[in-house]
């Protein structure tokens, strides 16, 4: 069982940055896709960023293009999540996730408990 612990959420200021974190236990298999999820009330959680294992390979939300970016550490088990030029739209509760499939469909991941981002 992966637990997934996420840090970093905040309310901040339309244009400002945030850096959320999330650290795994027990990921020992270099597999693992790892990424973040994004809702808000009365929507369907959507993914935003996700980072393959082979630490290039990338699926970013249209919305969130050119402004996030998605990586890991060297022992992939924390991925980041570095939002720029935030607005009020990004505005939601963020969510970690890990899987070994396509992360980004969000079917058989582990999840984190989720941090909050105002904007």
């Amino acid at each position: 069982h992966v637990q997934l612990v996420e840090s970093g959420g905040a309310s901040v200021q339309p244009g400002g940055s945030l850096r959320l974190s999330c650290a795994a236990s027990t990921i020992t298999d270099s597999t693992y896709c790892m990424g973040w999820f994004r809702q808000v009330p009365g929507k369907r959680r959507e993914a935003v960023a996700v980072l393959y294992a082979d630490g290039t390979t990338t699926f970013y939300a249209d919305s969130v293009k050119g402004r996030f970016t998605v990586s890991r550490d060297s022992a992939g088990t924390t991925v980041y999540l570095e939002m720029f030029s935030l607005k009020p739209e990004d505005t939601g509760t963020y969510t970690c996730t890990a899987g070994t499939g396509r992360c980004e469909y969000g079917i058989n991941n582990y999840w984190g408990q989720g941090t909050q981002v105002t904007v």
